[in-house]
């Protein structure tokens, strides 16, 4: 009886056990599966907001195109205008499918398509024909302005759908790290649970059975805590085997799932990086040099105003002030959207940029000595440009300090201000927004703000994340 009564209390704890294991299993395939499901919709979402920038580019190529040829009457300007009338149908379809599955973004995206054809067939197209028949018929400031406004009404259209598409993505990161916290509680509960239930019968075990329990425990713990590499020795026999095997299995599809989540996050991060520095360089190179070309021609028939006609030539001074006035603002808000200093110098001269260019005075410490990875320096520059942006609207400091220096294959860099501190890390979507760009590359932010002494944020990166 003795002999069966334990051979009952063993079957029992290896049913118990099994139990406890299938849902700690089934809970993390569950979250392994979610997370999968989260990866596709975050690709997805970077396709929608590549589309959606692609898009609007091409808008404002078509409105710079028609503005060029009321301006000028010369048929060189229309050829972006042309090629974005052709283009316009296929990429705005392009942009509802990709959100076909998204009521609201649907219907955000059929109304930026109504918007652009109402635009291309209602006002520039009879607008460009009139003007080919007779340019003089034609009030040039009132159609641009109309133009205009309609375009800045579109844009506005896009960045709901951009601002939507990019609180979906986050929506879906905390998503994804709530999966990873449920499967990684399901495998220690599973885990710490069969150790219980071994406990109670350790006294009728041997050490076969003992040591690889401990061992299975040390891992839990530490898979608790967050070392998703921890895994555990498989030289159990029969059911402590099974339950060896498992752990691993399920520590590292939880390991593979955090990976996955890791480059989802980077690669929106980098997607993002790559759009605004896409815009910076079509800017630079497009719109901006056009704008600088025209101002020439105005400088140039403002010389050629015979002396008996001053009004004319004041004019044409004065539309090529405002036209070099809105070029030098253009660039000022192309190097916003990513710095060309920062693609061609590297980060220490972007950094001596941005400390020029503060309010605030600043004092800068670089010790970079080669050039670091491309999203490393873009990560770091974002991060002391929002540093030194909350600085000068929420700190009043007096001084800044920057410090980027390269050790052991990391780059240290500390932003700290004189101002009244204060600062909360979880409040306001600035410190959130660079806190995800950082975890992206696998580097950690803290930042210390204590009342009335300043505020200091320091970010530290792993070089190797950025290759």
């Amino acid at each position: 009886m003795r002999g069966l009564g334990l051979s009952v209390r063993i079957i029992t704890a290896s049913v118990l056990l099994a139990v406890i294991i299938a849902a700690a299993f089934a809970v993390l395939l569950s979250s392994v599966t979610e997370l999968r499901s989260l990866e596709r919709r975050a690709q997805q979402s970077e396709d929608v907001l590549v589309a959606a920038n692609r898009l609007e580019r091409l808008i404002v190529e078509i409105e710079d195109g028609q503005r060029g040829f009321l301006l000028t009457g010369s048929e060189q300007f229309l050829q972006p205008w042309v090629e974005g009338r052709a283009q316009f149908a296929q990429q705005a379809a392009a942009l509802e499918n990709l959100v076909a599955d998204n009521p609201e973004q649907h219907v955000r995206a059929e109304a930026l398509t109504r918007a652009g054809t109402s635009y291309l067939n209602d006002y520039s197209v009879p607008l460009v024909a009139a003007a080919r028949r007779d340019r003089a018929s034609i009030d040039v400031l009132p159609a641009t302005t109309e133009g205009r406004q309609r375009v800045d009404a579109m844009r506005a259209q896009f960045d709901q759908l951009l601002d939507a598409e990019k609180q979906l993505a986050m929506t879906r990161q905390d998503s994804a790290r709530a999966a990873a916290g449920r499967a990684m509680f399901a495998a220690a509960a599973g885990l710490t649970g069969s150790v219980l239930l071994v406990a109670l019968f350790i006294w009728y075990l041997n050490r076969r059975i003992l040591n690889p329990v401990r061992r299975t425990a040390a891992m839990a713990e530490r898979l608790a805590a967050g070392d998703l590499s921890a895994r555990v020795s498989e030289d159990g026999v029969g059911e402590m085997g099974v339950l060896q095997r498992t752990f691993n299995a399920m520590a590292a599809a939880v390991q593979q799932a955090q990976r996955d989540l890791a480059g989802s996050r980077a690669r929106i991060v980098a997607a993002a990086d790559r759009a605004r520095q896409r815009i910076e360089r079509d800017l630079h190179d497009g719109t901006q040099q056009r704008l600088v070309a025209l101002a020439l021609q105005l400088r140039a028939g403002e010389a050629a105003v015979p002396p008996d006609h001053p009004e004319v030539r004041a004019q044409l001074a004065n539309a090529a002030r405002e036209l070099t006035n809105a070029t030098d603002e253009l660039r000022e808000l192309s190097r916003g959207i990513h710095p060309a200093i920062l693609t061609e110098g590297g980060l220490g001269p972007a950094l001596k940029a941005l400390a020029r260019r503060s309010p605030v005075p600043s004092e800068l410490t670089v010790d970079i000595p080669a050039r670091l990875p491309e999203p490393i320096e873009v990560c770091a520059y974002y991060v002391a440009s929002e540093a030194l942006a909350n600085t000068v609207k929420h700190a009043n400091g007096s001084a800044v300090w920057i410090d980027a220096r390269v050790n052991e294959g990391r780059l240290h860099l500390s932003v700290r201000d004189d101002g009244t501190g204060g600062a909360v890390p979880d409040q306001g979507t600035g410190l959130i927004g660079l806190a995800d760009r950082v975890e992206a590359l696998g580097g950690t932010i803290s930042v210390d703000s204590p009342v009335g002494v300043g505020t200091t944020l320091l970010v530290d990166l792993p070089l190797e994340s950025g290759t």
